[in-house]
């Protein structure tokens, strides 16, 4: 595949809009409270039915110390002690999950995110690891993708072992940037030293795959002192790489107000950023596999890429298609059968409910025909970078032209600009607008309707 990109300042500035990251379509903002538990129950039936493989996300919330770019849903505290009776619901969320999917039903993919999922201790991850596998079919020969999220500060060379022991092959490191005065802006402090000792210790312990997370519109960042930073975790030769654009949005993260929004760089100093990144990765031999995605040539999600199965879910791009996606803990989202559904968000809430013997979902969506269709398309745009709309239409039995007619002259005014062609029945992103991928999606987003609708999204660029 050719994943050349073409870096078009003017360009860029111009569709720098807002819009979704499109870990699904309908994106969260179409979750409503009218799909519920039964509804739930009813997906379950449907995928036992299928019996595809699973994907189970299991969400650990707490934190020690907060960071303040930090979007996701956390709970901030310096006391290990709290995440005991919450792991004693996710146990029992666990088992009423279970009992719920055909047994035997491999799960192919693993994911503890957060928050810090190694906030917990060595004994409470042992616990957890076992009661995951004593419900669920997990692979006995390696061969799952079973990752977790790591923040170096929060684990030893021992602990990253025990990690290997309980059957975790892939690691993501949050690093974000290693320049003091971002650091402290951010108020997260870590080292050089502890980064560099925790990815060794993945190394050395046979982790199969190592992402590091890095972010650039951060206080104080500048070209120059990003380069830095990257220069220093090339050193450590990551097998992936994610390069997140920081979204500002105090209106909807109370913790960003933290920041000195004047300390932030500018949209043309965030430019020259990314500019400066993407040209320094690929030089590297790094493959960009879209949005803020980087992977080296041989590893899966570039291999995927290239034989056309990559796909994008609620974790970002996946080799993982054709599972059903089991979430538990608080906030977090599955994707079971032809629904997406979420937990509730407070621990008060998720006691109650699994206490009681319920399911924790409290809201969710059931896709329509066209919600699937335009899914298809945003999914091939996103992961791929082209749509054969002959056979799209064919798979939907549709007339592409005629069913897309609107978006077709949305596409047209693309095509003008360089971003994408139009020709042979095929939509094919040019490396002008891969960088604006999110934004050819948007064509096909029949939610995004006016400003209000883009509110809830952080700008493409």
């Amino acid at each position: 595949m050719n994943n050349a990109l073409v870096f078009d300042p003017e360009l860029l500035q111009r569709y720098d809009l807002s819009g979704p990251r499109y870990t699904s379509y309908p994106t969260a903002v179409q979750f409503h409270e009218g799909f519920g538990e039964d509804a739930y129950r009813e997906a379950i039936a449907v995928s036992n039915a299928a019996a595809r493989p699973l994907s189970l996300y299991v969400h650990l919330p707490f934190c020690g110390t907060v960071c303040y770019y930090c979007a996701c849903n956390k709970i901030i505290t310096a006391n290990r002690k709290r995440a005991s009776p919450y792991l004693e619901d996710l146990h029992r969320e666990i088992e009423l999950q279970a009992e719920l999917f055909t047994p035997g039903r491999e799960v192919r993919q693993l994911h503890w995110g957060g928050g810090t999922p190694t906030f917990i201790s060595d004994e409470e991850m042992t616990a957890l690891m076992n009661q995951l596998r004593g419900q669920f079919t997990f692979l006995d020969n390696d061969e799952g993708d079973y990752s977790i999220e790591i923040d170096p500060r929060e684990v030893t060379p021992a602990k990253i072992a025990h990690l290997r022991k309980l059957g975790f092959n892939r690691m993501s490191f949050g690093v974000q940037d290693f320049d003091p005065k971002v650091q402290e802006a951010v108020n997260r402090i870590q080292s050089v030293r502890e980064t560099f000792e925790a990815v060794d210790a993945a190394r050395t312990n046979g982790f199969k795959s190592i992402n590091i997370d890095l972010i650039y519109g951060l206080p104080f960042q500048t070209v120059d002192s990003f380069a830095v930073t990257l220069e220093k975790i090339l050193e450590l030769s990551p097998d992936r790489l994610s390069v997140f654009n920081y979204a500002h949005m105090p209106h909807l993260f109370k913790v960003q107000k933290q920041m000195d929004e004047a300390t932030l760089p500018t949209p043309a100093v965030k430019l020259a950023i990314l500019q400066y990144v993407i040209e320094k990765l690929t030089s590297e031999g790094y493959v960009y596999i879209g949005m803020d995605h980087f992977a080296k040539p041989d590893d899966e999600l570039a291999l995927a890429q290239e034989h056309g199965t990559l796909y994008r879910n609620f974790q970002g791009y996946s080799t993982h298609a054709g599972c059903d996606l089991v979430a538990m803990g608080i906030t977090s989202i599955g994707m079971v059968d032809d629904t997406y559904s979420q937990n509730v968000k407070t621990l008060e809430e998720y006691h109650e409910r699994v206490s009681a013997g319920q399911l924790p979902v409290y809201r969710g969506v059931k896709l329509t025909e066209d919600d699937k269709l335009r899914r298809a398309i945003i999914t091939e745009l996103i992961c791929h970078f082209r749509v054969d709309m002959a056979a799209m239409g064919h798979a939907w039995s549709i007339s592409f032209e005629d069913y897309f007619c609107k978006e077709q002259e949305q596409l047209q005014g693309m095509a003008a600009d360089g971003l994408l062609s139009l020709n042979d029945g095929h939509i094919q992103v040019l490396p002008r607008g891969r960088l604006l991928i999110r934004n050819i999606c948007m064509v096909f987003d029949a939610y995004l309707q006016g400003a209000e609708a883009k509110k809830r999204f952080s700008r493409v660029i």
